[in-house]
């Protein structure tokens, strides 16, 4: 108490220090609150971002599918078939060509008459046999064993 009485400034100066670290102290707790805080807004910002680009690509998207319906119309391509001189075929213009050697592939015909017919005569016993059957079958095979 004698030193404080002598020399009071080291209470000041107590005093000073412990409001300057309350200080730093909220300082660096704002410092980290608004650091992310900025990250949270970046982050939605770059979410923003890519909704809109996303938007923006169906909309693309979109106008390409309509130009292409468009453009592959049957009007339009009657339109531009004449434009470029081809016209509608006669039975007069038909040419058959025949080619030597030449076999018309069969239809591979898939039919249940093709198939054998399964039925639990012609399954192996192996696969005809339940969880429960084979489990009683190990411990009969075991009780007899230890006879």
């Amino acid at each position: 108490m004698h030193a404080y009485k002598v020399a009071p400034w080291r209470i000041q100066r107590r005093w000073i220090g412990g409001a300057l670290l309350a200080v730093v102290a909220c300082t660096m707790i704002a410092a980290l609150y608004l650091d992310v805080s900025s990250q949270a807004a970046i982050a939605g910002r770059e979410i923003q971002d890519l909704n809109i680009a996303i938007s923006a690509s169906q909309q693309a998207s979109a106008d390409l599918q309509t130009q292409l319906a468009s453009l592959t119309s049957s009007s339009s391509m009657q339109r531009r078939a004449l434009e470029l001189d081809f016209r509608p075929m006669a039975l007069t213009d038909m040419e058959y060509l025949v080619v030597p050697g030449y076999v018309k592939p069969e239809p591979a015909i898939l039919s249940s008459a093709s198939f054998p017919q399964l039925s639990a005569l012609n399954i192996l016993p192996e696969y005809n046999q339940s969880l429960l059957d084979w489990l009683d079958e190990q411990i009969v095979a075991s009780a007899r064993g230890l006879q």
